[in-house]
């Protein structure tokens, strides 16, 4: 039985791809946490929320709380740019590897860990 240390690592992991693909399973998950659910029951709902389609708006949902990291901190060159990335992207990948690029600068390790952005 996995403990609640790894369950919640999992979900720090996970939480902005399930986002990315599902705000309503996000939320779903956040509401499951407040219990003491199995890692099963977690990779369950994580899963069913990567059978999803993204649409736009959970994608941009997605990068517009990742950047949220950096907001404060950032130049107003790279802010610039990612909102010309987030606008412009048809090629999720460019955004992706920005933030991850973002994340690496100003060390915000929760991001470079999470599997969005670092490809796991």
């Amino acid at each position: 039985m996995a403990s609640r240390f790894e369950i919640e690592k999992l979900w720090r992991e996970e939480k902005y791809k399930v986002m990315y693909f599902s705000q309503r399973h996000y939320n779903l998950i956040r509401e499951l946490l407040k219990g003491n659910p199995s890692m099963e029951e977690l990779e369950s709902y994580i899963k069913e929320a990567y059978s999803l389609m993204p649409t736009t708006g959970s994608k941009t949902n997605a990068y517009e709380h990742m950047w949220g990291y950096f907001k404060k901190r950032a130049t107003t060159e790279e802010k610039k740019k990612f909102f010309a990335l987030l606008e412009h992207a048809k090629d999720d990948k460019a955004i992706k590897i920005y933030l991850y690029d973002l994340a690496k600068k100003y060390k915000v390790k929760y991001l470079t860990d999470s599997t969005i952005l670092n490809g796991k």
